[in-house]
């Protein structure tokens, strides 16, 4: 089946809520790759997303806020942490667009134990920080469990102007309505929801990271894309087939 057109908006809305979050603070960075070296890393049922021929690698460092269950209040502690996340964009027999994880840091452990064998998401414990200087915002993480141990990151971007109308290539990399996940041998989808996201052009300072290829997915030189948003409240709705 065709791959379903890239909308600003979630074309299924999340009926039931399971999970809330906030997203803030985030950087976009993105290279395009040849599909080839994306398609080993994707569950069954799905391959790689191209826009023009071309996939991409992300590499996300952002502020997760909040974390709630059910419609509850989220967790002002233990769901509030720095992450950095390795994805990559899939598609679906059904024709759902999506993103698949390589890897995600994050540096709060009782959240990465409960993703780690609860939702089986690749996450790991690291040491991160993101702090803004101005219109410069830097983030740092350093891999502590799993291995490989000392795989790192450091980003800084300094934040431009808003993008008044997204074009073809920043709505392919960032209207994602769901996660793609192997589970025995079968892949589930876990949709999500939020408003539009208000882009930012944004000017990559600095760049030092092995995360990339700690996850199977190396890329070299600078980004294709760099872009920032202050972020968006997310909910997530229930897995399905």
């Amino acid at each position: 089946m065709d791959p379903e057109p890239v909308t600003p908006l979630a074309p299924r809305p999340v009926t039931r809520t399971v999970f809330t979050q906030g997203w803030a603070d985030l950087a976009f960075l993105h290279w395009a790759v040849d599909p080839a070296l994306v398609a080993p890393h994707l569950p069954p049922g799905t391959r790689p997303d191209t826009l023009d021929g071309a996939t991409y690698v992300g590499l996300i460092p952002f502020r997760m806020r909040r974390i709630g269950f059910f419609g509850l209040p989220g967790l002002p502690y233990l769901g509030s942490f720095a992450e950095t996340n390795v994805r990559l964009y899939s598609v679906d027999e059904r024709g759902r667009r999506g993103v698949v994880f390589s890897s995600l840091e994050a540096d709060r452990l009782l959240p990465v134990l409960a993703a780690r064998w609860v939702a089986r998401l690749p996450y790991t414990f690291a040491a991160m920080s993101v702090a803004r200087d101005g219109d410069v915002v830097t983030y740092t993480s350093r891999r502590r469990w799993p291995g490989p141990r000392g795989a790192h990151s450091r980003i800084a971007v300094r934040v431009g102007d808003r993008v008044a109308e997204p074009g073809p290539l920043e709505r392919f990399l960032t209207s994602r309505w769901g996660l793609h996940r192997g589970f025995l041998g079968r892949t589930a989808y876990w949709p999500n929801e939020h408003p539009e996201w208000p882009l930012h052009r944004a000017e990559l300072v600095d760049l030092s990271e092995d995360l990339t290829a700690a996850a199977g997915v190396p890329v070299q030189g600078a980004p294709d894309s760099v872009l920032w948003t202050p972020g968006v409240p997310v909910r997530f709705g229930p897995w399905t087939r």
